[in-house]
């Protein structure tokens, strides 16, 4: 019986039949220094005649490669890729090249050009409810040196890692992410370390924090009604825990005392890196001026 089947597929696999097949397209001959960014198809389609055993042998060897040469020139090109068959004759041993898909390519080569250009993220967060980022995402390394064609790489201002979900988050997560992968672009670093602080996030409240006015002249005194507030504030459990009343400032400038109108102004607070501010109460202070 297993003789029978041996033969049977040993004839089968003689007979002449048609297939696709993909196959890598690959640029030899670029000029020493120079690349291509044009939105080339990584791979082409052939349809091919040939022998079962032929066919087979391709899709289930080495992948295959579609060489075209660029000759060694810049600027733009226009190739017919049938003008190629013969320079890739080992390809065509035994079978016959029915189409090509596609059968032209255009692309325009110019000289590669480097430069420092900082990581940005390109995952897609979500969060079990409760939970966020606590603080700004670490890329190690944070920025990269590119290399690529001219025409796109000088007005890149940074590079993104490669689009990836990841959820639900509920904890501190590090990942490794590739860059984004760009025709004719290499990077010094292709592996990104990213690191995201996630936790808790939740509420703080802060109170009889005191407002100081600054840049009083001499010979005046500002009285403000009343001089302390207190204000609400949001961030990861773990940072809000950490956090004092003397890490905040509060202050109104005296210029802006000067300048208003109504009779109150709004305080300015600076917070800690990391925390937003939901509420300050009051929101608007009155205040007396006087002269001696």
């Amino acid at each position: 019986v297993i003789f029978a089947v041996i033969l049977w597929g040993s004839i089968s696999l003689s007979d002449i039949f048609y297939t696709n097949v993909d196959v890598k397209l690959t640029l030899t001959n670029l000029p020493s220094g120079y690349t291509t960014g044009s939105p080339l198809p990584e791979k082409i389609q052939l349809r091919v005649k040939g022998q079962g055993w032929r066919l087979v042998s391709i899709n289930v060897g080495p992948e295959t490669e579609f060489r075209v040469s660029v000759g060694g020139d810049s600027g733009i090109h226009n190739l017919n890729l049938y003008n190629y068959l013969e320079s890739n004759r080992w390809l065509l041993s035994d079978v016959e090249i029915i189409n090509i898909l596609p059968d032209s390519i255009r692309f325009f080569v110019e000289r590669i050009i480097s430069k420092k250009l900082p990581v940005i993220s390109g995952l897609g967060l979500e969060f079990k409810p409760g939970y966020g980022l606590a603080s700004d995402i670490v890329f190690r390394p944070d920025s990269v040196v590119v290399s690529g064609p001219f025409s796109l790489l000088k007005n890149m201002r940074e590079i993104k890692t490669t689009d990836k979900s990841l959820s639900p988050l509920d904890s501190r997560t590090e990942i490794e992410v590739n860059l984004s992968r760009m025709n004719g672009f290499v990077y010094n670093v292709n592996l990104i370390e990213v690191i995201l602080d996630i936790q808790r996030i939740v509420d703080k409240q802060f109170d009889n924090i005191e407002v100081n006015v600054l840049d009083i002249p001499p010979r005046k005194e500002v009285v403000l009604l009343p001089n302390k507030i207190g204000f609400n504030v949001r961030g990861g459990i773990e940072i809000l825990g950490k956090l004092k009343p003397d890490q905040f400032r509060a202050f109104v400038r005296y210029q802006s005392l000067v300048q208003d109108t109504t009779g109150s102004v709004i305080p300015i607070l600076e917070l800690p890196k990391n925390v937003t501010l939901q509420f300050v109460k009051p929101d608007r202070l009155r205040y007396v001026i006087r002269a001696f």
